[in-house]
């Protein structure tokens, strides 16, 4: 991985060069009486790669469940291209093109990988300027990940969980989102599948796709990212550039260290 170039710096425009793509304030959230998440605020602008960064159970899942409406008791504002997502059900969100990639992938395993690809089409979009926002296609897809081109017609559940991450992405393109949430996506796969996709992830932000990574690898989202927020027991302990996080010995000892 070390081969990998650095995520160049954002890109910003399309909704002014101050307005955040997504925007969060005060997000708490609970499941059942358990408070997860305490007043954390993030912002993503376009073309950024943001990663949010901390141990297991410091509430990096919950925080992109919350956004895209999984978590019901959920308490705060969220604003994505200018609209409230605070009331809007899971599929109404995706429609406004913020796509989720979630950990545990959930592929449909009986159908192939076309037809896992197919579930997640929607019509090209453009940004509120005008411009077109990125296609993605059958072709594109398989450009980006060349190990699904060869396994068009395998079921996706004979696929190894590393080519599943890979369709999970590749079906949640296919539906042509303004900015993605990945949850943990080099959790558990091989040291050749993360490399993929640190690739996968640098072609998507040179293409204007805007993400916010959940990641507790702090080699691989250094690699990707342009920012960082911190997080620990459900709240934001540090955020900024991510060379400076990467390189505060503070912090990374304190809420990074396993």
């Amino acid at each position: 991985m070390t081969a990998l170039n650095p995520a160049p710096p954002a890109q910003k425009g399309g909704l002014g060069n101050e307005e955040a793509l997504l925007s969060v304030a005060g997000l708490n959230a609970w499941y059942g009486a358990a408070h997860i998440l305490h007043d954390v605020g993030l912002e993503v602008r376009r073309g950024e790669v943001v990663a949010l960064m901390g141990r297991n159970g410091a509430g990096k899942s919950t925080t992109l469940k919350a956004i895209m409406g999984l978590v019901q008791a959920r308490r705060g504002t969220i604003r994505f291209m200018g609209h409230a997502l605070e009331s809007r059900q899971p599929y109404e969100i995706a429609r406004l093109g913020l796509g989720y990639v979630p950990e545990d992938r959930r592929v449909f395993t009986e159908l192939t990988v076309k037809e896992n690809l197919a579930t997640g089409r929607q019509h090209p979009r453009s940004w509120p300027d005008g411009s077109a926002a990125p296609n993605w296609t059958e072709a594109a897809v398989f450009e980006l990940f060349p190990n699904l081109a060869g396994m068009q017609h395998r079921a996706a559940g004979a696929m190894s969980g590393g080519e599943q991450q890979m369709l999970t992405v590749a079906r949640t393109l296919m539906g042509n989102p303004y900015m993605l949430l990945l949850d943990e996506p080099s959790e558990g796969v091989a040291p050749l599948i993360v490399e993929q996709m640190a690739e996968m992830i640098l072609t998507l932000k040179a293409r204007g796709a805007s993400i916010l990574l959940s990641e507790q690898n702090i080699y691989f989202a250094a690699l990707v990212s342009d920012r960082a927020y911190v997080l620990e027991k459900g709240a934001i302990r540090h955020s900024g550039p991510m060379s400076e996080v990467a390189g505060n010995e503070e912090v990374r000892r304190s809420y990074l260290a396993l």
